[in-house]
């Protein structure tokens, strides 16, 4: 079996980091196996010579090695690309296609970003690992094929399962074995060796000097998180051979190429939560503003009762200033609610003359007018006595019991709050 050392010089992979030589070993041990092999860890760090290794140490070595990123292929086209299609399957099929997995039969396929597969292909390579058959697009006959599949995806797979956009068999066959790969800045004393590394091979490429970092240069090198991994090391590398005259690096100069590093040697991604008193999904919102509606509908039902049982507008203006307010404006804004309250003095309508309350109008008539804003007050839409209850209890959790947060939370008053505490025996 070759060694860890043998294999970096045979596949030019630099550094000395131990989770990095314990993933060449695995990829060594699991080679002259036929299991599947799921390389893992985010973008730019190299996982395509993990499979290279694997395929290079297999008895498949003599075969065909096809590497297929997933997530550059459209969706539409992707079955007919790994699995062929039959002549006239679809519109463009002029002819039939052997897909990959036909082509790499006996071989090795390497499945990037294999993540992005759709659900329906994912269907497809489940059966391929089971038991080696797949159907061509637009035939019904099983063919047989015998390839070693190694996957590599930088997706969280635990959590892409959990929102159902990978099938969770399909991850239990692929990850028989998992290598995982360290970011860059997990192997700090890495990051130099590979930046002389491709230095010299720019140097050598645009026939100029090698470029060489200063000692302070050198600190801010290792210090950088590096969100792109190798790939945005080499970038750089590749930006400073090409565009700096003087060829000693300094600290300021480096830092001119480092994204979000000005003024800093260790910038930090910071990701945004969302805080705790934040309403945490779309159905929670969405029966806040349910509350907030029949809220305000049980405000206009009491005012429209209040105008019919008393026949003085302006009566009823002045005693409900408050609910006035609250329903056509903010609390505050005079010119709303001045232009709101000449509108409602103006709903004839709900004036009702004093002869016809008086005289006009049996008793009974009165009764059935009331009567239809009593059997609505009553009614409990989409359960919302029970949500209520529900999100006033959240509230006030989140808020550790403080109602003036909760109620601004809510978007009601605290008095109004501290009503239906009562209310509800909260």
């Amino acid at each position: 079996m070759d060694s860890v050392q043998a294999i970096k010089q045979r596949f030019e992979i630099i550094g000395n980091d131990v989770k990095l030589n314990r993933a060449i070993e695995k990829a060594i041990q699991v080679a002259p196996t036929d299991i599947s092999v799921l390389v893992t860890g985010e973008s730019g760090v190299g996982k395509e010579a993990i499979p290279k290794i694997i395929h290079a140490l297999s008895h498949r070595k003599h075969a065909k090695y096809i590497a297929v990123n997933c997530g550059a292929i459209p969706e539409g086209t992707i079955d007919s690309e790994l699995f062929g299609h039959e002549k006239g399957a679809f519109t463009g099929a002029t002819s039939t296609r052997s897909g990959y997995f036909e082509v790499a039969d006996g071989g090795t396929i390497f499945l990037d970003e294999v993540g992005e597969l759709p659900l329906t292909t994912q269907v497809r390579l489940l059966r391929v690992l089971e038991n080696g058959e797949f159907l061509k697009v637009g035939s019904s006959q099983v063919q047989k094929t015998d390839v070693r599949i190694v996957a590599a995806t930088n997706v969280n797979m635990f959590e892409a399962i959990k929102k159902e956009r990978f099938r969770e068999d399909l991850y239990y066959r692929l990850s028989t074995v998992e290598i995982n790969i360290p970011p860059l800045r997990e192997r700090k004393d890495d990051i130099h060796l590979l930046f002389r590394k491709f230095a010299s091979d720019f140097g050598q490429k645009y026939k100029m000097p090698t470029i060489r970092l200063e000692d302070d240069a050198i600190e801010t090198l290792s210090k950088y998180h590096w969100p792109g991994n190798i790939r945005q090391l080499r970038n750089i590398a590749e930006q400073i051979s090409v565009l700096e005259e003087q060829r000693s690096i300094s600290f300021s100069t480096l830092n001119s190429y480092l994204p979000n590093a000005a003024g800093s040697n260790l910038p930090a991604v910071i990701k945004q939560e969302r805080k705790e008193s934040e309403f945490s999904n779309e159905r929670e919102i969405l029966y806040k503003v349910l509350f907030d509606m029949k809220g305000d509908l049980n405000d206009l039902k009491k005012l429209t009762l209040e105008l019919l049982k008393n026949n003085d507008t302006d009566k009823v203006q002045e005693e409900n200033e408050n609910l006035i307010r609250k329903i056509y404006g903010k609390e505050g804004d005079e010119d709303d609610f001045t232009e709101e309250e000449e509108q409602l003095s103006e709903l004839e309508v709900l004036s009702l003359p004093e002869s016809k309350t008086e005289s006009s109008l049996p008793k009974p008539a009165q009764e059935d007018k009331y009567h239809f804003a009593e059997e609505i007050e009553e009614e409990e839409t989409l359960s919302l006595h029970e949500k209520e209850i529900e999100l006033i209890k959240k509230s006030l959790e989140r808020n550790k019991g403080k109602r003036k947060a909760a109620a601004a939370e809510l978007g009601i008053s605290e008095r109004t709050l501290y009503r239906k505490i009562k209310q509800y025996n909260l």
